[in-house]
């Protein structure tokens, strides 16, 4: 990160932290969490990232906090994407292809209903 040179610049870096911190930490927000370990990523999860990420842009979508992780243990159902919406509980989504991910941020994500056939077992 770059020195900052002025109060003021500071005041603005200081107010962009909280204001992703608050995201994280809203109630009602969704999140969803992409497996990029060595493994996700060799399997395509760059894609279903890129995906999720096209999808929330050009449907101009808000209050949606997208994250990485490592490896989440299942290796053989890469890439793995973890949707949680608000209260409701979280759903993984396991072999998620850009196209898969397209239909996860529809079906789940803009209408509420998880698609079941990408579903990994609890």
């Amino acid at each position: 990160m770059p020195a900052v040179k002025s109060l003021e610049e500071l005041k603005r870096v200081r107010e962009e932290a909280l204001a992703k911190k608050q995201l994280k930490t809203a109630s009602g927000q969704i999140q969803i969490i992409v497996a990029m370990g060595t493994c996700g990523i060799a399997a395509g999860a760059r894609d279903a990232m890129k995906s999720i990420l096209n999808f929330i842009e050009t449907e101009n979508m808000s209050g949606i906090n997208v994250t990485q992780t490592g490896c989440m243990g299942m290796c053989d159902q890469e890439p793995i994407v973890q949707v949680a919406c608000g209260d409701q509980p979280k759903v993984v989504y396991g072999k998620v292809s850009a196209e898969v991910a397209a239909q996860i941020m529809k079906a789940h994500v803009q209408n509420g209903t998880p698609l079941k056939e990408h579903i990994l077992p609890a």
